[in-house]
């Protein structure tokens, strides 16, 4: 449902960009619709459950090819190349976001927060998955990560819908 949620209210400010006179910049529009389709497509993944799939294959292929022992080499290299990849989004949307408002600079913060959560997650690393199951009030680790990235997102997207250039 965040992901619904959020994903309304990145639409909620695409729809009111477009009902006005246009009042953001053709890159930040850009940015505003890639976030959409980003949520749309982690929310069907949410869904569909496509990281424990792809967890599965990859446990399948490591038997079948002999390094399912040596697995968590091929895990951490994953996350750091997933990490690299993070930075250098995250230096990517700096640098494109400069000079945007701080709303759009805040759902693009919680959108980079997300993606990490979602590629570490998919490492299914084990200690990473013994920190994220670990509770807090009754309310799992990796709820409070996610659900805190969307909420950010969701939030800088209310901001941006209010604001007008």
């Amino acid at each position: 449902m965040a992901y619904v949620v959020a994903a309304g209210m990145v639409y909620s400010v695409i729809a009111r960009e477009a009902m006005l006179e246009p009042w953001l910049g053709a890159t930040e529009k850009r940015l505003w619709w890639c976030l959409l389709l980003g949520l749309v497509v982690l929310g069907v993944n949410k869904q569909l459950d496509l990281q424990t799939a792809f967890t599965e294959m990859s446990r399948m292929v490591a038997h079948a090819h002999g390094w399912y022992e040596d697995r968590r080499r091929v895990q951490l290299a994953f996350i750091a190349a997933w990490s690299v990849m993070g930075l250098t989004l995250c230096a990517i949307l700096v640098w494109v976001s400069f000079g945007m408002p701080k709303s759009t600079i805040m759902a693009l913060c919680g959108a980079v927060f997300l993606v990490a959560f979602v590629g570490i997650r998919a490492a299914s690393f084990h200690h990473m998955d013994a920190f994220i199951n670990l509770s807090w009030f009754d309310v799992k680790v990796n709820v409070m990560i996610e659900n805190g990235a969307l909420a950010l997102l969701a939030v800088g997207a209310w901001l941006r819908a209010r604001e007008s250039a």
